[in-house]
């Protein structure tokens, strides 16, 4: 099975497990809901790593050494040709309330020898509860204009994409700056799906997220035609001597240079 078709499979499988968690455990215990979840999906994306990809190494958020920083490298990832980047449960709040489906997988693949300059190429967002998977093996279309762009009076309200618990706290002021409407939405993973699917035009965050977090969500972005970058415009790059990557722009090529402009203006990154 080629990687991008690999990478659907495996976010379908897990996702598919954490259904089956929520509806054996419930809801009542949010706590034991969100480590059943997280050790579930992990340790099924762990195997099926090790039998389907054995030489490759992976870089988990569920892993005990994932956020060492520096000469330590245990998995040997710096070191490695390919690299298998996992987030097993994004949003792990979502998913332990009733009735949220912005919760999702993360399975992505990053190659040293890349032609992308993010370094990643192949990966897969599983929606579960939402009953679907974005990958890069069959890209989603580029995204339509939002609703509200389409058929809003004068200049298009912009849509983002917000924490609806930790939103940076600049972007209200951002948002006021170009006239855009914040939308409250759960994991990094719904965030930039919905920017893929057209529900929003873009998701700005900073203030702190992991290589895992984002890597996914910002290959089928970018598979799909879509602009990403850090909120100075720099590139992403994953595979780092340190995971942490903390910001992120990811939104309409059309939007891209007002963005990153109100970026400049607002932003502490």
């Amino acid at each position: 099975m080629i990687d991008g078709a690999f990478a659907r499979w495996l976010a379908d499988r897990a996702g598919q497990a954490l259904i089956e968690v929520r509806a054996e455990l419930g809801f009542a215990d949010a706590g034991a809901l969100k480590a059943a979840g997280d050790k579930t999906s992990h340790e099924l994306i762990r195997a099926e790593l090790a039998k389907w990809r054995p030489a490759d190494a992976v870089l988990s958020e569920e892993d005990a050494d994932s956020r060492q920083v520096g000469g330590v490298d245990p998995a040997g990832r710096l070191t490695a040709e390919r690299v298998w980047i996992i987030d097993p449960l994004d949003g792990t709040r979502e998913f332990s309330e009733a009735g949220r489906s912005d919760w999702a997988v993360h399975v992505a693949l990053w190659a040293r020898d890349a032609p992308t300059s993010h370094g990643l190429v192949a990966a897969a967002v599983g929606l579960p509860a939402q009953h679907r998977v974005l990958a890069t093996d069959q890209p989603p279309p580029y995204p339509p204009m939002t609703l509200a762009a389409a058929t809003g009076a004068g200049e298009r309200t912009i849509r983002l994409a917000a924490s609806r618990s930790r939103p940076p706290a600049f972007l209200t002021e951002l948002a006021a700056d170009v006239g855009a409407e914040l939308v409250p939405m759960g994991s990094a993973g719904a965030k930039i799906a919905a920017v893929v699917t057209g529900e929003v035009d873009a998701y700005i965050h900073a203030g702190g997220q992991y290589e895992w977090d984002s890597a996914a969500p910002v290959a089928v972005a970018t598979a799909t035609g879509l602009h990403a970058s850090r909120i100075d415009g720099s590139a992403l790059k994953y595979n780092g001597t340190d995971p942490r990557l903390p910001d992120l722009l990811v939104c309409r090529k059309d939007l891209a240079n007002r963005l990153l402009a109100a970026l400049q203006r607002h932003s502490v990154a």
